[in-house]
């Protein structure tokens, strides 16, 4: 069986570099990563993580808790695991998904957390003593990752001001919480800066509940529309109620949406959207986490994504 002097012998390294790259690869190049593991690989050789986690005082688990309700049928949240999943998997760490009810079951040596609202951070959170870093922006100041929600709405709304004439209407999701407020603020900066005037309605994230108040809102306009939403969920709403009242997508009535997930690329027609990229969100926020666990739990600061903005059918 091989060893971890078998190990450096064969990648002509150190025994020390190697039990570096083994338990705190962070801190090597991805050179001598790739060295290391090359060797491992020639030699079957299987590092003992169970031993590692013991003599560490580890778990090598981290918990995703998701206080948010999950749709099954919209992957948002399955692409974030898959980002976190994939990057905790390569520094040989375990999740364990978990919700309000199962946090406290069973050990883990830090958290990432997402859905949550103001009096989370007071009851949930608060009471947690593991590094913690958060999916989503907050003001409570917590290490986070997000998108830049601001920017996002902004181009959707500079991109429909570009249609011609046409009366620029924002349906954004009722919440008050910091991304929401950063995509009713990018849409009321880009209307400002071209000083016309803003018109906006919040609703809950629903394709219905956006479908009923984009009939009314569509029978009082006179001119043509383009609605700049908070979500793929509202935008697809508005396709639909713009279809059954006759209207033509995009000549009459252009649609844009944000997430960029998956509802987009089922519309019909295809919807132009505000990418996140949540997979490389999701590995941001492992690494970020993994570093403060090394860090004894130092601060992270806060990682704001770069939005893209996708255009389709629904406004081409």
């Amino acid at each position: 069986m091989a060893t971890l002097s078998d190990v450096a012998k064969k990648a002509n390294v150190s025994k020390m570099t190697v039990s570096r790259v083994i338990n705190h690869p962070e801190t090597v190049t991805d050179e001598l990563k790739k060295l290391v593991h090359s060797a491992m690989k020639e030699l079957n050789y299987i590092p003992n993580y169970a031993a590692r986690a013991l003599v560490q005082n580890r778990t090598q688990v981290v918990k995703l808790l998701i206080l948010e309700e999950m749709d099954t049928t919209e992957p948002y949240y399955m692409n974030l695991l898959t980002g976190i999943s994939r990057e905790l998997d390569r520094n040989h760490y375990a999740l364990q998904l978990v919700t309000r009810n199962s946090l406290n079951i069973g050990q883990c040596d830090g958290i990432i957390a997402t859905g949550l609202r103001k009096t989370d951070f007071e009851g949930v959170i608060k009471a947690f003593e593991k590094p913690l870093v958060v999916f989503g922006q907050n003001e409570m100041g917590y290490d986070f990752i997000d998108v830049n929600n601001e920017k996002g709405t902004f181009m959707a709304t500079r991109h429909v001001m570009g249609l011609g004439e046409r009366e620029v209407v924002f349906f954004g999701i009722d919440l008050d919480e910091p991304f929401e407020r950063s995509r009713e603020q990018g849409y009321i900066r880009a209307m400002n800066e071209s000083f016309r005037k803003t018109n906006l309605y919040r609703i809950d994230n629903s394709s219905k509940k956006s479908e009923c108040l984009a009939k009314e809102v569509l029978k009082s306009l006179d001119n043509q529309a383009a609605f700049v939403c908070a979500s793929d969920r509202i935008a697809l709403g508005v396709i639909r109620a713009a279809q059954s009242l006759g209207k033509r997508i995009p000549e009459d009535v252009a649609v844009t949406g944000n997430d960029g997930v998956f509802l987009d690329r089922i519309s019909s027609p295809r919807l132009t959207t505000v990418r996140q990229p949540v997979v490389e969100m999701g590995e941001a926020c492992a690494r970020m986490l993994l570093k403060k666990m090394n860090e004894d739990g130092a601060a992270q600061g806060n990682l704001f994504f770069e939005p893209e903005l996708i255009v389709r059918e629904s406004t081409l």
